[in-house]
């Protein structure tokens, strides 16, 4: 079996589930980690391979082909310029987080202070920030233990220093230990139950609901909570940066500002969503 051989067999295969460009990405994805650059898979498309990377190949394409994500297959994902190791334990980093971390360190790419990322799932963007933001504490919390194992490998992967700790953002007597944070980010669950009908079986069947959804009696839940334990925890002049359901983005600004927060913006992602939520404590 040849290079070429595999190529196509993902092509058929997974030609009901994805488009071309996507099946090509896919494949070199997983090529990438037995070391397959995209010029070596060009000019290596008719050597055989070997017996071990045959089973690699299989096994990686029966997984695809039940619509499990390539970043889980492969258990790596990449984010702002850095590969960060995931698990079904912790949401995929996506496009539209890197445009909040982005718009985070320049604007702050000179902090000193205390910064909380609160529902941090793979530490993608604390370790980002206190990778690109050298002089900043930066602290992470998640409910879930199995997400911190995966946030702590990560950054000791890319040697920063973040404390990470476990506590529920919706239980403010378990974030009363977090105070005087000059910084609060958060990328909370934000997704309403009934809009589980629009999303791919990739992500309804295979990213973990507990950092996803939300009732849709209570959408603004998360932000809620967010916005009553900065108004207690954020220094004067402390932000808040959040990524947002688009269809509430006024409402998340009124949310923030009932709190006395000032100054409240909403900025689109690339796809022109309002996506992102910058509030400053007064």
């Amino acid at each position: 079996m040849t290079i070429n051989d595999v190529k196509i067999g993902f092509q058929q295969k997974l030609a009901t589930l994805y488009e071309p460009k996507e099946i090509q990405s896919i494949f070199e994805l997983i090529a990438e980690n037995l070391g397959f650059s995209a010029t070596t898979l060009l000019l290596s498309r008719d050597e055989e391979i070997s017996e071990q990377q045959k089973i690699y190949f299989e096994t990686c394409l029966r997984r695809l082909e039940q619509s499990e994500p390539v970043q889980y297959v492969r258990g790596k994902s990449d984010f702002y310029g850095l590969l960060f190791s995931v698990s079904p334990s912790v949401l995929i980093p996506r496009l539209e987080t890197e445009e909040l971390v982005d718009w985070i360190i320049k604007e702050n790419s000179n902090c000193s202070g205390k910064i909380l990322d609160l529902g941090t799932g793979s530490g993608c963007i604390a370790i980002s920030i206190a990778k690109n933001v050298r002089n900043a504490k930066v602290t992470a919390v998640d409910i879930s233990e199995k997400a911190l194992d995966v946030a702590q490998k990560n950054a000791q992967q890319h040697q920063v220093d973040v404390a990470f700790c476990q506590a529920d953002m919706l239980d403010e007597e378990s974030l009363s230990q977090f105070t005087e944070y000059d910084m609060i980010v958060s990328n909370p669950p934000y997704v309403c139950n009934s809009e589980k009908k629009d999303m791919r079986p990739n992500v309804l069947n295979y990213e973990p609901h507990l950092a996803l959804f939300v009732d849709d009696s209570n959408p603004l839940q998360y932000y809620d909570a967010i916005a009553r334990f900065a108004s207690k925890s954020l220094v004067d002049g402390g932000k808040i940066y959040c990524e947002i359901n688009e269809s509430f983005g006024n409402e998340t600004v009124a949310l923030f500002e009932s709190y006395g927060f000032v100054n409240c913006e909403i900025r689109k992602d690339f796809f022109g969503k309002n996506r992102f939520v910058k509030a400053v404590k007064q």
